[in-house]
C-alpha cells in the first residue's frame, strides 16, 4: 500500500476550505481542461460518467448565473474568475456501448428513467467531489454552493432539457480569509461502524 505524503493530504483535505472570495488572477483553459483531464478519470458505476460541466468565465455568463442563485451568493458568483456548473446528462447511457462494452447495459437504463435519473445523479455528484479534488490537487480553490434555484440554471443554461444542474463550484485563487471558522466533523464512532 503506498500513501501520499503528508503535504498532499494536507493540500487535498486537512488544510483545504471553501472559500467564499477569490483573487483577480484569471484561470486559464489549458488549467480547466487539465482539471477535466484529471476528474474525468474518477470512477463512476459501469464507467456510466453522466457529468457534464459548464465553466462560466465570462462576466456576461457569470451575470446571467448569478440571477438564478440565492441572494448570498451572488457576489460569489460574480467575485469568482470561474464558476463550474456540474451538471447530468440524462442520456448518459447513449454513451455506454462505447464506454462500458463488455455489457450492453443501455436498454436498463433508456427503459427506466428512474433508473437513470437516480444514477446520472448519483454519479455525477461522485464526479463533481472528483472535480474538486483535482481542483485542490492543482493549486486552485474551490466554494462549492447549493442556494440556487435549480429550475432557473437548467432554463438558462440547459434550455433542452436534456442535462440538468446537480451543484455550482467556484474556483479559482482564493483568499484564504475569506473562509469560515472549519466546522467540526463527526467522529469515526458518529458515523461509521465497521461490521
Amino acid at each position: 500500500m503506498k500513501t501520499l505524503p503528508q503535504a498532499a493530504l494536507e493540500q487535498l483535505f486537512l488544510d483545504a476550505r471553501s472559500l467564499h472570495e477569490f483573487t483577480d488572477e484569471p484561470v486559464e483553459e489549458s488549467t480547466l481542461r487539465e482539471l477535466y483531464d484529471i476528474a474525468r478519470m474518477g470512477p463512476t458505476s459501469m464507467n456510466c460518467q453522466p457529468a457534464r460541466i459548464v465553466f462560466v468565465t465570462t462576466d456576461a455568463a457569470r451575470q446571467r448565473l448569478a440571477e438564478c442563485v440565492a441572494e448570498g451568493n451572488r457576489s460569489k458568483v460574480l467575485g469568482a474568475p470561474v464558476v463550474a456548473i456540474v451538471a447530468w446528462d440524462s442520456r448518459f447511457f447513449d454513451f455506454l456501448p462505447t464506454q462500458f462494452p463488455v455489457f450492453d447495459a443501455k436498454p436498463m437504463y433508456e427503459n427506466n428513467a428512474a433508473l437513470a435519473e437516480e444514477t446520472a445523479f448519483r454519479n455525477s455528484s461522485m464526479q463533481g467531489g472528483y472535480l474538486i479534488m483535482a481542483a485542490r490537487a492543482l493549486g486552485l480553490s474551490c466554494g462549492p454552493m447549493s442556494g440556487f434555484d435549480k429550475e432557473a440554471v437548467n432554463a438558462e443554461f440547459f434550455p433542452d432539457g436534456r442535462y440538468r444542474v446537480n451543484f455550482l463550484c467556484n474556483l479559482g485563487v482564493g483568499k484564504p480569509e475569506s473562509a469560515h471558522p472549519r466546522g467540526p466533523r463527526l467522529s469515526f464512532d458518529e458515523a461509521a461502524s465497521i461490521i
